[in-house]
């Protein structure tokens, strides 16, 4: 059995895994990094990269059909799924390089490629190593959740682990799971000219806005998805090719079948007991130090941690990590700054408080401001002008946005900006975005925020004229 002593053995390479590598390596410590399947995580091989690609082409596919109203007729798309998986393909091995188990031993990481298992509260084994380490950071995600179903295991379903080895497009694709990987693959595979049927038990985008989830849900039914929400999916049976999803609203048939109901934590390989870890179904138990409160040599990161489940989370616990990890400096997660999107069209994103969520916080401090993609003058110019901006705001300063709209994603941006360093509205108003941009309906938000405080105000209006009236 081979021992290695070494200052940190990171346990996933997953983004928040390779994140604290990179970073903690190339600082001057000694870094052993643990991956038993696949460099890059759930992210880069079946999650936010593929997903992305696939819907790239779906949107190539959609513009065909909808040029009439620029002047460019409208053509039928000749698709080839077998291509656009191909494309799919081609841009996970585009990335994976910086991802490689190359770059990280080039950088000075020892990498073992097995899976890791505690033996003891200060002791890792992967394969026929024992890895002694002054500091653990388990980072090993989270997997596709499949229900216990009746007769789900009789027939083939695919999650999001393998849909994008699917060769030949679904006649007709079954998605048991309305929430953002349901949703999003089931706009990809209409557009490519699937029939798609989503199945939701509650609520479609349930996590969201309710007032911006209807925009894109009426979107989506519009293109051809067929939406059934309330509609618990209590048995499922097959017959040579066909699918069948029996629900209390009715049954539903079709020939391929995509579980996409949430998410469950990587932690079965991982032997938590001997490590002397506490954990539950969400993660590890840890503090806001990311800290295990049972083991003090052991951190999470990521998915594992138990709070929100997005790559750039990972990402960031990974930042908070490296300063506590590295210089013993204390360091806290916080998710009031956190943002995330949707990548349908038109995209959904949110950052901080929800109006629902800042109303039952803030009750009536709150002032929620709203202001309609109908007047950015860039997306009338491209017909895209169909979308709503909430911010909600308390003292002259934001807490929470939601978008929907093209570009939702990039534009939450200056929003979660705002927020994590606790910027005033004037902060936005005051910045000066090229005309004609997306953007600027950030800059248009935070004006509604002022406009009634300078238009409709008496007192200003008394001093205007007063000012009026003495100048030269």
């Amino acid at each position: 059995m081979n021992r290695i002593k070494t200052d940190l053995c990171i346990i996933g390479g997953g983004s928040g895994g390779l994140s604290v590598a990179a970073g903690a390596v190339q600082m001057g410590a000694s870094v052993v990094l643990l991956e038993g399947h696949k460099m890059g995580g759930d992210c880069l091989n079946y999650g936010c990269v593929p997903s992305k690609a696939l819907i790239a082409s779906a949107k190539q596919a959609h513009a065909m059909t909808h040029g009439a109203k620029y002047g460019v007729a409208d053509a039928v798309p000749s698709v080839d799924y077998a291509a656009a998986k191909d494309h799919v393909a081609d841009v996970i091995a585009t990335i994976a390089p910086v991802d490689s188990v190359e770059r990280f031993e080039g950088l000075g990481v020892q990498v073992i490629e097995e899976f890791g298992a505690f033996i003891s509260p200060t002791e890792v084994q992967a394969g026929d190593a024992i890895i002694e380490a002054r500091r653990f950071v388990v980072a090993t995600g989270s997997g596709p959740f499949v229900p216990p179903i009746e007769g789900l295991d009789t027939v083939k379903h695919y999650t999001n682990e393998d849909i994008f080895d699917l060769r030949t497009r679904p006649d007709h694709l079954i998605v048991i799971g309305g929430g953002p990987i349901g949703m999003e693959m089931a706009q990809a595979h209409v557009r490519l000219g699937s029939k798609v049927t989503v199945i939701e038990g509650a609520k479609a985008f349930g996590n969201d806005d309710p007032e911006l989830a209807a925009i894109v849900l009426d979107n989506l039914k519009a293109e051809g998805v067929e939406v059934i929400e309330g509609a618990q999916a209590n048995k499922i049976s097959g017959q040579g090719d066909q699918i069948t999803v029996h629900t209390p609203k009715g049954d539903f048939t079709g020939s391929h079948l995509l579980m996409a109901v949430g998410r469950k934590v990587n932690i079965d390989k991982l032997d938590l007991e001997k490590g002397g870890l506490e954990f539950d179904r969400r993660g590890l138990k840890v503090g806001d130090d990311l800290r295990s409160t049972t083991n003090k040599k052991v951190y999470a990161a990521g998915d594992v941690a138990g709070g929100l489940q997005f790559t750039h989370v990972a990402g960031y616990h990974a930042g908070v990590l490296i300063r506590s990890l590295l210089f013993g400096l204390p360091s806290k997660q916080k998710t009031s700054h956190i943002p995330w999107a949707t990548y349908t069209d038109p995209e959904l994103s949110q950052v901080g408080l929800t109006e629902a969520q800042a109303r039952d916080k803030h009750g009536d401090k709150l002032e929620v401001v709203r202001f309609n993609f109908h007047h950015n003058d860039r997306l009338i110019a491209e017909r895209k002008n169909k979308g709503l901006i909430k911010v909600m705001v308390v003292k002259g300063r934001p807490v929470g946005a939601s978008i929907v709209s093209p570009m939702a994603g990039e534009l939450i941006g200056m929003w979660a900006m705002a927020i994590a360093n606790n910027m005033k509205m004037s902060a936005i108003a005051n910045t000066v975005l090229p005309y004609p941009t997306v953007s600027e309906i950030n800059k248009r938000a935070a004006g509604a925020y002022f406009s009634p405080r300078l238009f409709e105000s008496n007192t200003v209006k008394r001093v205007v004229r007063f000012v009026q009236r003495w100048l030269p």
